[in-house]
């Protein structure tokens, strides 16, 4: 029952897979030119429900310090490059995805 994130910078999308068989997409904002998401593989190190701030519900934590899925309380910024490099979702998505996955599941963010 291994879960696993696969996330798409230029599709906007966040997907979940279990034993690589798709789950789910979801659609996601990203960060801008000047403070882009990092790329590479990260795992989920914690989780904080009602983080306070911009960061809507829930905050997923990564691996890379400071980076994080997360809530937004902006949702017409889904779907765009507006962040500081954390991955944005809907609240509603991101708290489904908070229930689903446990802690070191692996992120993969690519181009």
């Amino acid at each position: 029952m291994a879960y696993s994130i696969h996330i798409s910078l230029s599709g906007h999308t966040l997907t979940l897979r279990q034993n690589s068989r798709l789950v789910k997409v979801y659609p996601i904002a990203v960060g801008k030119m000047l403070t882009q998401t990092p790329v590479g593989t990260f795992y989920i190190i914690n989780k904080a429900p009602n983080p306070g701030g911009p960061f809507g519900t829930m905050w997923l934590g990564l691996s890379r310090p400071h980076y994080g899925i997360h809530g937004t309380n902006n949702p017409a910024s889904i779907g765009k490059n507006v962040s500081h490099g954390c991955i944005r979702m809907y609240n509603r998505d991101v708290n489904e995805l908070a229930r689903r996955v446990p802690i070191g599941t692996p992120v993969y963010i690519r181009p």
